[in-house]
């Protein structure tokens, strides 16, 4: 019988005489950099040209439509830095070492998988600590990532014993801690504790941890990005235990359970699309997405109008009978979804594509007011190419805003890649990019916006709100309203290539 490493110093002095201390030392030195608040550019870039693959790759990166939405080429990490952001540009070096440092040697499905998976939950994670402690987000994102290191580090540097491995988990009846006691002589748990303890990891290994017993916010964080990114990769976004983790999610981040699980569904949508920019493996087919899913909007049913501040009798909204409100139409919204889908793949006409987003939204979701405002005149203005709803058919004709000069709510999320409801007192800054000429246009009061990108062009900005009955925005619209903007924006990206 052939020598095998066995037992937990033997294995981490084979993992030890790797790749894997070189990769963590970058993967500590960003960490350390995260930590400071004096970091400066320069310390980011010498660590990054420290090795120029990785340079390379985190130029890659930046330079994507995720992350460079205006498409401005970028030469240097220092203009990286300008452009992307500095946090962006550090979190992206951080990603890219990890990832592509463990698939260097090996690039076995088990490995791939569990990347993804750790990925995922590192996004989720970072995002749920958002709520949290803005401070914490890149520590978290780490002890998320690293929380499986040891069995990562395993399925890249183990050779044929990592073949026997899982050989013997695939027998049936197979017990996980029980095998690999008896073919490595260590659990994985073990090899993790120990990496992260040999790496110097000492926080870091502090918090995952904290992890396995949910002890703080932090750590409960943690625990619930990994626990979702595993549960949603071994059985779907809309299984049972997937399900059970949005009131613990509600919980920490001090929301209801259908904000939850829009943060989630949005947290797993933004994994996937970055997944595919930071590493040489498609590790996107590793997370399961969440375009498919259902959108509940069975709460729009009950929609009742909510009371305003007390108006000027020529400011206030019209009063109408609950029976004569928009009502949202769950089948014909499902038809107009189906239908973007099927010009994703087949290519249709612009008025065809634009009809079927505006009834959807209207008539389907129930937005009183939808508008497609779009970049005209050289891309120095704003105008509307197609609008629905009483009164808005009108701003094809009368609505103009310039691109330049003072910010407005329409510039600003031509510079985004998020739905944005601004409007209500919550928003804060946000609220001043609601203009006076703004406002002049399309009235005062909560509004729904979403940038419309096909591909990498910016093509203009989606428009809603329920300003003819005052009543407030649902967040099951606002989703609708995000994924029929995306599904919009590529029917038009497939129209331009056909």
């Amino acid at each position: 019988m052939d020598n095998k490493t066995f037992g937990l110093r033997a294995w981490m002095e084979q993992l030890n005489r790797s790749e894997l201390p070189a990769m963590a030392v970058v993967v500590h030195d960003l960490l350390r950099l995260a930590q400071s608040e004096t970091a400066s550019v320069g310390q980011l870039t010498d660590v990054l040209m420290r090795d120029a693959a990785l340079a390379t790759k985190v130029l890659r990166v930046s330079n994507s439509v995720y992350c460079n939405p205006g498409r401005e080429v970028i030469k240097t990490l220092s203009r990286a830095v300008v452009v992307v952001g500095f946090d962006q540009v550090r979190m992206i070096g951080l990603s890219v070492s990890l990832l592509d440092g463990l698939l260097t040697q090996s690039p076995r499905e088990q490995l791939q998988a569990l990347l993804a998976r750790s990925f995922h939950g590192a996004v989720q994670a970072r995002n749920l600590a958002q709520y949290l402690d803005q401070r914490q987000q890149e520590e978290v994102f780490i002890a998320t990532l690293l929380s499986h290191i040891g069995e990562l580090a395993f399925w890249s540097h183990a050779g044929k014993q990592a073949d026997r491995l899982a050989a013997a988990l695939a027998e049936p009846g197979a017990e996980p801690d029980k095998v690999m006691r008896r073919e490595l002589g260590v659990t994985f748990e073990q090899l993790t504790v120990g990496l992260l303890k040999t790496w110097n990891m000492g926080e870091i290994g502090q918090l995952v941890q904290a992890s396995r017993t949910s002890d703080g916010p932090a750590a409960r964080a943690v625990a619930l990005g990994s626990n979702l990114a595993g549960r949603v990769a071994a059985a779907g976004w809309t299984d049972a235990s997937v399900q059970a983790l949005i009131e613990p999610v509600a919980e920490l981040i001090g929301t209801d359970a259908e904000h939850a699980w829009q943060q989630l569904v949005s947290s797993g949508q933004e994994a996937v699309r970055v997944a595919g920019h930071c590493s040489n493996a498609d590790l996107q087919q590793w997370i399961p997405r969440a375009d498919d899913l259902p959108l509940d909007l069975s709460a729009l049913l009950q929609m009742e109008v909510v009371p305003e501040v007390e108006q000027a009798p020529s400011e206030r909204a019209p009063e109408l009978e609950p029976e004569t409100l928009l009502q949202p139409n769950l089948k014909l919204f499902k038809l107009s979804v189906d239908h973007l889908k099927l010009m994703v793949r087949a290519a249709m006409d612009v008025d065809t594509i634009l009809n079927t987003l505006m009834q959807g939204l209207h008539r389907g979701a129930g937005i009183e007011r939808v508008a497609l405002m779009v970049l005209a005149e050289q891309k120095t203005q704003v105008r509307v190419r197609a609008a629905i709803g009483k009164g808005a058919q009108r701003w094809r004709d009368t609505f103009v805003l310039p691109c330049s000069g003072q910010p407005h709510v329409f510039s600003h999320a031509l510079e985004q890649r998020d739905c944005l409801l601004l409007g209500g007192a919550e928003q804060g800054a946000l609220n001043t990019l609601l203009t006076t000429e703004v406002v002049a246009l399309v009235g005062s009061g909560p509004l729904v916006i979403a940038p419309v990108v096909a591909g990498s062009r910016r093509v203009g900005v989606l428009y809603g709100d329920m300003r003819l009955s005052g009543r407030e925005l649902a967040q099951p619209q606002v989703t609708a309203f995000a994924r029929m903007a995306e599904l919009t924006g590529q029917c038009l990206q497939r129209l331009s290539q056909r």
